[in-house]
């Protein structure tokens, strides 16, 4: 693989450092955030997820439940936006069926219901943890 040259675009991306470094990542992050509100599932995992979030601090759990329940949100929202970037660059690649494109995508949809199911035991344990039968 060809080292880029300090002129090409790679190179340039590439070769900051320090404080430009910092503040070029945060700009393609909020660049990144904006491409993926653009896509309905990370949206509706938004929606999900910020008022479960906020339940974490009026429900009468300990703080490391609350830490468990938040991190589980993030890691669905994480895995939601690998899952948009593996389909973005699948796409890019070709809009034709191929049988590793479906699987790359397969594969990020599993991890997604993996982590979804994750969060939704989660919650349950913590609720009948802290509820038992009285809740359900």
């Amino acid at each position: 693989m060809q080292k880029p040259t300090p002129d090409s675009y790679a190179g340039q991306i590439k070769g900051k450092t320090g404080l430009r470094r910092i503040i070029n990542a945060c700009g393609y992050s909020r660049d990144g955030f904006k491409a993926a509100c653009e896509e309905q599932g990370f949206r509706q995992l938004l929606w999900l997820n910020i008022p479960l979030i906020v339940l974490t601090f009026f429900l009468p759990f300990g703080t490391a439940s609350q830490m468990i329940l938040i991190a589980a949100s993030f890691l669905c929202l994480i895995v939601e936006l690998f899952n948009t970037g593996v389909e973005a660059a699948v796409d890019h690649t070709s809009l034709e069926k191929h049988p590793l494109a479906k699987r790359a995508k397969d594969v990020c949809s599993a991890a997604q219901t993996l982590a979804l199911a994750l969060l939704a035991l989660l919650w349950l344990t913590a609720l009948w943890r802290e509820y038992g039968f009285a809740f359900f």
